[in-house]
Formats: structure tokens, sequence, C-alpha cells
């Protein structure tokens, strides 16, 4: 599973870091780092992190909850909220 984080938009709300702690990291007050190949049994926890992402700067490859592989945000699960 593949992440891209728009840096430019990510505004430090750690929602990600959070919710998926093995992937994404706080450096500092603003800086995320994050691991851009997420192992596959982070899957549900990295689904969680993209929707709480208030300004959806997250994006993964390969992430659907039905076990399906498709391209795009969680953004759908962002309204379960």
């Amino acid at each position: 599973m593949r992440l891209v984080v728009d840096l430019n938009k990510c505004q430090g709300y750690a929602q990600c870091a959070f919710l998926a702690p093995d992937v994404f990291a706080m450096h500092g007050e603003e800086s995320l780092i994050y691991n851009p190949h997420a192992p596959e049994e982070q899957r549900e926890r990295l689904a969680r992190a993209v929707a709480a992402c208030p300004v959806q700067a997250i994006t993964a490859d390969g992430l659907d909850s039905t076990g399906e592989r498709h391209t795009g945000s969680a953004q759908g699960a962002s309204d379960a909220r």
C-alpha cells in the first residue's frame, strides 16, 4: 500500500499520528514524517487516519475496507464520523 501526504496541505493536526502511530509521526510541533509504503497489516488504522485528516491531505493507493484495491482518498469514511 502506498501513501502520499500533501505536505503543503498538511496543517499538523496530527490525527493521522494518533490513529496510525506506526506509520505517521510528528517531528517537532509542525513537521509530519511518515512511511509512504505502509505495511498491509496497518490497513484499518490507515483508513481511519485518512478519513480523520481535517484538510484531506492524505491519499492512499489500494486502501478500501471491503478488500478491493483502488486509488484515492477515503473521503466517504469521513462522513461517517
